[in-house]
């Protein structure tokens, strides 16, 4: 089972995944469970805006296992941009578990752009297109 703290900087409140399900060179797949603590918990649910940081987290497992990259909570300089987000939901209710699907579409040394679905129970949350720049460690490479 793969830490995720080794993959993402994210930690406290801000990590949001909970599993890598699955990664491979095309597709890394996490799950999470939405919880109080979240950012943007209003009462019993989340506000959906808070699937993106689920896709950026899921890109940044997917972009770390494919580099090499063991992040350690250091990682510096990791860029992301929504190229575009739709959203099927108004809320999601506390306790969901959310499945993330992320692939590659192209990159260019340490700029990529990525498709993200996140689903709850196989009925599609959102769809989300990210660009997600990194920079070099110079001391790592």
């Amino acid at each position: 089972m793969m830490e995720i703290e080794a993959l993402i900087p994210q930690r406290d409140r801000m990590k949001l995944l909970d599993e890598v399900v699955a990664v491979n060179e095309d597709i890394a797949v996490t799950s999470a469970r939405v919880s109080h603590r979240w950012p943007l918990c209003q009462g019993s649910y989340v506000d959906p805006i808070v699937l993106i940081e689920i896709v950026a987290q899921t890109a940044a497992v997917f972009i770390s296992c494919k580099k090499g990259i063991k992040t350690g909570g250091s990682m510096r300089g990791w860029i992301v941009g929504i190229k575009n987000a739709d959203f099927f939901v108004d809320r999601i209710p506390l306790d969901t578990v959310l499945i993330a699907t992320v692939k590659d579409l192209y990159h260019v040394d340490q700029y990529s752009v990525l498709d993200g679905e996140v689903t709850a129970a196989a009925k599609p949350l959102c769809r989300v297109q990210i660009q997600v720049f990194r920079e070099i460690d110079e001391e790592k490479g």
